[in-house]
């Protein structure tokens, strides 16, 4: 009878625990059998065991209000979400995570609630657990429902790839018109200086380890790349025709083809983020730098990394945050 005792104690104690870390304005969370299809308010479907590992990146469509999970380009998740209200509206385009906590309050808000806070802006920005009424109704935050928040916050890593569209699609579309780049506040004018054709800077020591971005800007003839959200290199590049938008991030492994820009070096695997079957290598026709510089590149890259392929000029303008915004 004692035993019983301790083990109905520890239980309710347990169940106490859990009902205190969700807070009863939250939205539970109702799992779904469903990779495919509409989402009732509050559903999610959870399945990483056809992708147990690889990087991870989560694309929010805000027409649908809806999020995806991909590890390494196999969906493994989704959710209803409730995003930013007319005059609160979560900005559209590339993120990376730059804080994750499992208990956090809102130094905005009244100290809200937000477990399992993962911060996508260092001005206010986040995804994290909350109300789900069926509709955009936050201030700017990508809720979720609690039990979703819990399961995507054990997969994600800091410095992961967030992708916030506006297409209706299943995959939203790179947010349209994107030029904006909020940049490191030491990224210094001597770096913005024009490159002469073929020239190339490599200062890996800034940052030495984190995810890789690079943004290939046609309107610049620049290619710049950034550890961590820190500057660490540019090349001057030669760009043939229009390049489009696109965003592709770095899979495992390598396919069976050479790099078409860094000699002896095999092609890397890449998913579209930004809807259709264009990869990196597509590009190679119309995008020309500097060999030795692109080895140097090749040999940095891992899994996760991103490319941000724009028409539009780089605007650099002094912030913490590293994001790619529509005009």
């Amino acid at each position: 009878m004692r035993r019983l005792i301790h083990v109905l104690a520890a239980a309710l104690a347990l169940a106490v625990a859990v009902h205190a870390q969700q807070p009863a304005s939250h939205t539970k969370g109702t799992p779904t059998g469903k990779p495919t299809g509409p989402l009732k308010p509050g559903e999610y479907w959870w399945n990483p065991r056809v992708s147990p590992e690889g990087p991870v990146v989560l694309l929010v469509s805000l027409p649908l209000q809806t999020a995806s999970v991909y590890r390494n380009g196999i969906l493994v998740g989704r959710s209803s979400v409730s995003t930013g209200t007319k005059g609160h509206k979560t900005p559209t385009g590339v993120f990376t995570i730059l804080e994750k906590k499992e208990k956090h309050a809102s130094n905005i808000y009244k100290n809200a609630p937000m477990p399992n806070m993962q911060r996508l802006t260092w001005s206010g920005i986040c995804m994290h657990s909350g109300n789900l009424p069926g509709y955009p109704a936050s201030h700017g935050c990508i809720r979720m429902p609690y039990d979703f928040s819990k399961l995507l916050f054990s997969i994600t890593p800091h410095g992961g790839t967030v992708v916030i569209g506006e297409d209706v699609k299943t995959q939203p579309h790179f947010a349209a018109n994107p030029g904006v780049m909020l940049a490191p506040k030491d990224f210094t004018p001597e770096m913005l200086k024009p490159l002469a054709n073929g020239e190339y800077q490599w200062n890996p020591e800034r940052s030495t380890e984190g995810p890789i971005t690079i943004l290939v800007s046609a309107a610049d003839r620049a290619l710049y790349v950034y550890r961590n959200g820190q500057p660490i290199g540019r090349a001057a590049i030669e760009v043939r025709g229009r390049l489009g938008d696109h965003v592709f991030t770095m899979l495992e492994g390598v396919s069976g083809s050479a790099s078409p820009w860094a000699p002896g070096r095999p092609a890397r695997k890449w998913m579209s983020v930004s809807g259709g079957n264009t990869v990196p290598q597509d590009l190679a026709p119309r995008i020309r730098f500097s060999p030795e510089f692109a080895g140097k590149l090749h040999d940095t890259l891992a899994p996760g990394a991103t490319i941000i392929v724009t028409d539009q000029p780089a605007v650099r303008k002094a912030s913490r945050d590293f994001t790619i915004l529509a005009d």
